[in-house]
């Protein structure tokens, strides 16, 4: 071979292993903007559902789901945390930059502690969690808390019920206006025997109560099972739905394992104009690395719309 001939052979071969290398590169750059990308809407994992890669741990769980591309978080149990975990969690998200979702009121509202009852001592316990809630809400930088009224009193009519309610809950948003927090009802199917089951009773509510402090938690899990016809009840309450969680039907795991067209659902949300979070409320139909791979997958699915 002549020498002319090896070097220009040799260029060529340097030169396709660099296109080569940099191709190879792209590819991976790509890979991981795929993972790491955000999503279209504002979606919020809790503690668990990635444990099996990142980690019993919650901070190191939290660090994983931004690399994962979610932006937020939920913790109902959070006041169950100490001081110290709940503001190390704050600090976490502040440097990350995500969000905390709903938590949970300690005691706000269950079979024994029921607001319809116009009780004294159940609107005590109801307004200490409130007051609870707002020293927790500081640490984490929370904005939304989860307040559900409790039982029917069936001895009482059902608009005697409701005054109680209302006025009990008035009383919490007194407590929650100063600090920019909002407590936000939700409308549960668990049991006939819940007061609030339904979005439209939950909006004459809030309506009624007159407070940015005192919105709608929209579960769509939830209310497909009660009412259905989600996104013209969800149009019709717009006004007073401050929060969104989610989860198919049946089963109550991820979207795509049921009967819930999430990806319309989330396709209007983006449409109407919604910020804020929703949240990944439900179980997951696989366990371990490959459900998380799974539940990834769900919501880069649902998400592209």
């Amino acid at each position: 071979m002549k020498r002319s001939d090896f070097i220009k052979n040799g260029a060529a071969l340097l030169g396709s292993t660099v296109l080569l290398n940099n191709q190879t590169m792209a590819n991976e750059q790509l890979t991981k903007n795929a993972t790491n990308a955000t999503f279209k809407l504002d979606y919020a994992p809790h503690q668990g559902m990635f444990s099996a890669t990142a980690g019993k741990n919650f901070l190191d769980e939290i660090k994983y789901m931004y690399d994962l591309g979610f932006r937020s978080i939920e913790d109902n149990g959070m006041p169950g945390r100490s001081v110290e975990d709940q503001t190390k969690v704050g600090e976490l998200l502040a440097k990350l930059g995500m969000r905390m979702g709903v938590f949970v009121v300690p005691k706000g509202g269950n079979g024994a502690n029921t607001l319809a009852a116009g009780k004294k001592e159940h609107v005590d316990i109801f307004l200490n969690g409130i007051r609870q809630s707002i020293e927790i809400a500081k640490r984490v930088n929370a904005k939304w808390i989860t307040v559900v009224p409790g039982d029917y009193q069936r001895n009482l009519p059902i608009g005697v019920q409701t005054a109680n309610v209302i006025e009990g809950l008035k009383r919490g948003a007194e407590l929650l206006e100063p600090h920019g927090v909002t407590m936000v009802l939700e409308p549960l199917s668990d049991t006939p025997d819940l007061f609030l089951r339904y979005t439209d009773q939950t909006y004459e509510i809030c309506k009624a109560v007159g407070s940015p402090s005192c919105k709608i938690l929209y579960d769509a899990y939830h209310q497909q099972k009660n009412e259905g016809n989600l996104i013209n009840l969800m149009n019709l309450c717009w006004s007073e739905i401050a929060y969104v969680q989610v989860g198919d039907n049946p089963g109550r795991r991820e979207p795509t394992t049921g009967e819930i067209n999430y990806k319309n659902v989330f396709k209007w949300l983006k449409e109407k104009g919604y910020t804020g979070i929703v949240g990944m409320e439900h179980g997951m139909s696989k366990s371990g690395v490959e459900g998380e791979k799974a539940l990834v997958a769900a919501y880069r699915e649902v998400d592209n719309f």
